[in-house]
């Protein structure tokens, strides 16, 4: 896959594309709101190739954020992703967004790093990666959970907890991990963190439809 490729994430109310490769990213830009997905993440994909002087038939690989997250949000990723797949005829790829997540919160640092959605009723879907050079260790497989089980669930105390969820319960965050939660907002851009996924090995999954 020599060309560059795309990233769109829109599993949570903050949606990002970017254009790069596992290595660099050309350009990246987001929009908050779930709301203005629909009207505005074809917009936004076409903004991200122009400042990357990017063609659609140029691209070599769409990666997607395959959740979990907002049905409506998903629906809208995966339409235009899968559009543009057809289309052109590119690769199609999958990250999970909690991966996504978890990376763009490590900033660079290996890990473990947990990322934790709102699943309402108490509950968090939650996972715990770790990110080693080149690769990526799942180390609790995203599930639902309270975040009292998730902490029993995982084998090693995370760096950091992010998410939306992970937010709603700061208070039991702050006592598994001793700091503070990080928002989604707080994040760079979930769409350059699939970009570097799709290149490490326990990352991506291919679709055949």
């Amino acid at each position: 896959m020599t060309g560059p490729w795309l990233a769109i994430d829109t599993a949570t109310e903050v949606a990002s594309v970017a254009v790069g490769s596992a290595e660099r990213v050309r350009a990246v830009r987001s929009i908050r709101g779930a709301r203005q997905q629909a009207a505005q993440l074809v917009p936004l994909v076409d903004q991200v190739l122009t400042l990357a002087a990017v063609r659609v038939r140029n691209l070599s690989l769409l990666v997607v954020g395959d959740g979990p997250g907002s049905f409506t949000g998903l629906r809208i990723g995966w339409a235009a992703a899968k559009g543009l797949a057809q289309d052109a005829g590119i690769p199609l790829r999958a990250v999970p967004s909690l991966m996504g997540a978890a990376h763009a919160a490590a900033r660079g640092d290996v890990g473990p790093i947990a990322a934790c959605f709102d699943a309402l009723r108490g509950q968090v879907v939650g996972a715990v990666y770790a990110f080693p050079c080149g690769q990526v260790e799942t180390l609790v497989a995203p599930a639902l959970f309270t975040v009292g089980e998730l902490a029993r669930a995982a084998p090693v105390r995370p760096l950091v907890v992010v998410g939306d969820g992970a937010v709603r319960f700061a208070d039991e965050v702050v006592a598994w991990t001793g700091r503070p939660p990080l928002s989604l907002e707080a994040l760079p851009p979930v769409a350059s963190s699939l970009l570097a996924l799709a290149g490490r090995d326990g990352a991506i999954r291919p679709l055949a439809d």
